[in-house]
C-alpha cells in the first residue's frame, strides 16, 4: 500500500517549535550541532530489531524499518547539500523526493539490521561534516528546488528537526539521554 506523500513545508520549523515532537529551534547550538547529529543515530538499532518493525501501525504511516531507512537517506543527502553549500555559496540543491524514493528502493524490504549499519555510518558522517564547518562558514547559503532558502546555520536546524521528529515517529525520544 502506498503512502500519501507528505508535501507540507517543514522550513516552519527553523523559527518556531513542533508541537508534534517537542523540538525547539532556540535549543539549537552551533558548538552542539555535530553531537545532536551523531546522537539521533542512538537507538535506532534497538528499534529496528524489533519484531514488528517491518509492519506499518496503520496504512498513512511508515513501519519503523522504512523510517530508518528514510533516515538513513536524510543523513547522506543532508551531508551532500552541506557539501555543497560549503564549497559554493549559493548552492542549488536537485530535488529530492522521499515518497518515489521509499517506492523506488524498496524500503519495506530492506534488512532492518543492514539499515541499522549503514543508518549509524551516515550519521557519523553527517555529524564529521559539521564538525568540518568553520566560524566563517555558518552563514554560507543554499536553496532547495521549491525555492527555500538556508544558511548552513538554519540547514543544522532543519536537518535537526528531522532526525529528531523521526525518533518521536517510531517511539524514541526525540533527544536520547546523554
Amino acid at each position: 500500500m502506498a503512502i500519501t506523500p507528505d508535501t507540507k513545508d517543514w522550513t516552519w520549523v527553523i523559527e518556531r517549535p513542533c508541537a508534534a515532537c517537542g523540538f525547539d529551534p532556540s535549543t539549537v547550538r552551533r558548538d552542539d550541532v555535530a553531537d545532536r547529529i551523531a546522537r539521533s543515530a542512538v537507538g535506532w538499532d534497538a528499534a529496528l530489531a524489533r519484531p514488528e518493525a517491518r509492519d506499518r501501525p496503520d496504512e498513512a504511516t511508515w513501519s519503523v524499518l522504512e523510517y530508518g531507512c528514510h533516515l538513513r537517506d536524510v543523513h547522506r543527502i543532508m551531508r551532500e547539500r552541506l557539501g555543497l553549500m560549503l564549497a559554493q555559496d549559493g548552492a542549488a540543491f536537485a530535488n529530492w523526493d522521499q515518497d518515489v524514493t521509499a517506492v523506488e528502493d524498496a524500503y519495506g524490504e530492506q534488512d532492518p539490521a543492514t539499515v541499522a549499519a549503514e543508518l549509524a555510518a551516515e550519521a557519523a558522517a553527517f555529524a564529521a561534516a559539521y564538525r568540518t564547518v568553520g566560524d566563517d562558514d555558518w552563514a554560507r547559503t543554499g536553496l532547495r528546488s521549491n525555492g527555500s532558502a538556508f544558511t548552513v546555520e538554519s540547514f543544522a536546524i532543519y536537518a535537526l528537526h528531522d532526525l529528531e521528529h523521526h525518533r518521536v515517529d517510531v517511539g524514541l525520544a526525540a533527544r536520547p539521554a546523554d
